[in-house]
Formats: structure tokens, C-alpha cells, sequence
């Protein structure tokens, strides 16, 4: 049976900890992916709940091309989210040759909700990708118009609408953004945030 792709990197801003996941999270991923109010804003599809199988094979499967975490603030699990190599098409297109990552999360306690933390992940993933892993661009991917946080989440660190994207009708989202942030954005920003 396959299982979770580990590693051992942990990220560190203050009392927010990225660690890696491990076999040993999947109640608190099955918690997460059985709430319909967290499913409704990670997920581009109607998902209201997953099964545990569903779970297993979507971390498991993503984790042999990324680097899987558990966000914990002050000790406590609130979300995951990975760095993973990029995988859309539409995107490895527009960019031939360039080490391309991208960034997903969710934020499964919503009482975290609305405190800067997506932000900060995004921040502490973002310098793992360009300092640690040498990325050339890192994306947020499929940021749907009804997820004003996470886009916004994506902007604070400095990643730029690269394309919008016009969705089918009767779907959740009328459009969905790929956002990026270069190395010299990062840099620049890198420098702005120390002085």
C-alpha cells in the first residue's frame, strides 16, 4: 500500500510551524474534508465531504510531488498546505524550461479564520521554494472569485493575477486565477519586509 511521501523540513515564523505530515495526521485530515464550509472554499467542485479513501489517495497521491505540511499555531494543528511541482498543463506551457512549484492550502479550523496565518504559510512556503529548493516561479493555481481570502492571502506576499480564467456556467466560480510570484518579486519583497 502506498503511503505519505515524508520528510523532515520544518518551516518557523514565531509561534506559526510549518511540519511535515505524517501517516500519524489523518484524523485531522479526515475532520477537515468532512466540512462542507472548509470543502466549499478549498474545493473548485461542489465537495461536500470525502470518504477516508478519498483522502488517503488525494494526500498520498500529491505527496510523491511535493512537500507535505501541518500548519500548527502556538502547538495546535489548524491546516495543512504543500509546495508541490507543477503539474497543470496550461501552466508548464506558458513557461518551458523554468522550475514551476505551486502552493495549495486550507485552513481546517475556521476560528483561525480571517488572522493572517494563510498569508504567513504562503510566506514560509514561498521562501522554501525559492531559498531552499530553487524554484524559478512559484503559483497559487485555480483561486476561485468566491475566495477573495486566499487571493488576497496570495497578494500580501507579493504573487500577481498571471491569468484569469473564464469557468463553465452553473459551476461555483465564474472565474478562477492563476496568481505567481517570480524570484526577483520575491527577492525585492524579501528586502522590502526586513527594512
Amino acid at each position: 500500500m502506498e503511503t505519505l511521501r515524508e520528510h523532515t523540513i520544518v518551516l518557523r515564523d514565531s509561534d506559526l510551524v510549518l511540519r511535515p505530515m505524517t501517516e500519524d495526521d489523518w484524523f485531522l485530515l479526515y475532520r477537515w474534508n468532512d466540512d462542507p464550509e472548509v470543502l466549499y472554499y478549498a474545493e473548485g467542485d461542489d465537495v461536500r465531504s470525502r470518504t477516508p479513501e478519498e483522502v488517503h489517495r488525494i494526500y498520498r497521491g500529491v505527496s510523491r510531488a511535493a512537500f507535505m505540511f501541518i500548519m500548527e499555531y502556538n502547538g495546535v494543528p489548524i491546516g495543512e498546505c504543500w509546495l508541490q511541482r507543477m503539474n497543470l498543463p496550461r501552466i508548464l506551457d506558458r513557461h518551458p524550461g523554468l522550475d514551476l512549484r505551486r502552493i495549495d492550502l486550507a485552513i481546517g479550523e475556521k476560528n483561525m479564520w480571517e488572522h493572517g496565518i494563510g498569508t504567513r504559510a504562503i510566506w514560509l512556503l514561498t521562501a522554501f521554494g525559492f531559498d531552499r529548493e530553487g524554484a524559478d516561479c512559484i503559483y497559487g493555481c485555480d483561486v476561485a472569485d468566491y475566495n477573495p481570502r486566499s487571493r488576497r492571502a496570495f497578494e500580501r506576499v507579493g504573487y500577481e493575477v498571471e491569468a484569469e480564467i473564464a469557468c463553465p456556467p452553473g459551476g461555483k466560480a465564474r472565474h478562477v486565477y492563476d496568481l505567481v510570484i517570480t524570484r526577483e518579486t520575491y527577492h525585492r519583497t524579501r528586502e522590502h519586509r526586513r527594512s
